[in-house]
């Protein structure tokens, strides 16, 4: 009874968090398709609050000690009779704005994506939900790649594999998904950065553990019918 308790919260929270990726990548990639084909919707606004925020840290050897500052800001505009705000929003993208001045608000699903042109949506962040998700991402790649091959493996040829069977193409996915990742990684240190990213090593790693899946399942289901056709 524990066991199945468990394996049943188990299943619901990899769901949770397999739907929260989905969301906040559709988000990302919604904001980045409209700002690309310029349909984001403009509206005349005025800046109600710049707030900045400034963190340090400090890093040390034998030697040496360093602090490393940076500044934030938080922009608030007044568009008609609403306030939208954005945090996090970086040195180079609030410059030259003050309170008061009015400017032309970049707008997505009632969200604040661009102030005057500059780019202020947050994007992918390592705080809140986002730090939940790439946390959590090792976890919800397996998982979604297993319920594919376990799904794609029934209704194909309703048949089950071995575990062994299954571990196997599903490690091989794995292994092809975090090449894909660190590939990612690479690019996004050239300036190459895709806001649908995790969807990527999901695509590669679900279709190579397929690709070694679909024979076994030919071969499955042969040896199934093959003692009624004898």
């Amino acid at each position: 009874m524990a066991a199945r308790v468990a394996r049943t919260v188990f299943r619901l929270g990899a769901a949770a968090l397999i739907l929260l990726l989905a969301f906040r990548t559709y988000e990302e990639t919604a904001v980045a398709f409209a700002r690309s084909n310029g349909t984001l919707r403009t509206a005349e606004a005025t800046i109600a609050e710049l707030t900045s925020h400034t963190t340090c840290g400090h890093d040390s050897d034998s030697a040496t000690q360093y602090t490393t500052c940076g500044t934030t800001y938080t922009i608030a505009l007044r568009v008609g009779g609403e306030r939208k705000a954005v945090d996090g929003v970086r040195r180079s993208s609030a410059a030259g704005f003050k309170e008061g001045q009015p400017v032309e608000a970049g707008l997505w699903d009632g969200r604040l994506v661009e102030i005057d042109g500059r780019y202020v949506w947050p994007g992918w962040s390592v705080e809140g939900k986002d730090l939940v998700i790439l946390v959590a991402y090792p976890l919800t790649l397996g998982y979604a790649i297993a319920w594919t091959m376990a799904a794609t493996a029934y209704v194909n040829g309703r048949v089950r594999l071995k575990e062994q069977d299954r571990l196997g193409y599903w490690g091989f996915g794995m292994l092809v998904a975090w090449a894909t990742v660190i590939l990612l990684l690479l690019l996004a240190l050239g300036g190459h950065f895709y806001p649908y990213w995790p969807l990527i090593p999901l695509g590669a790693g679900t279709a190579a553990a397929l690709a070694g899946q679909s024979g076994a399942v030919k071969e499955a289901r042969a040896s199934r019918v093959a003692p009624g056709t004898r």
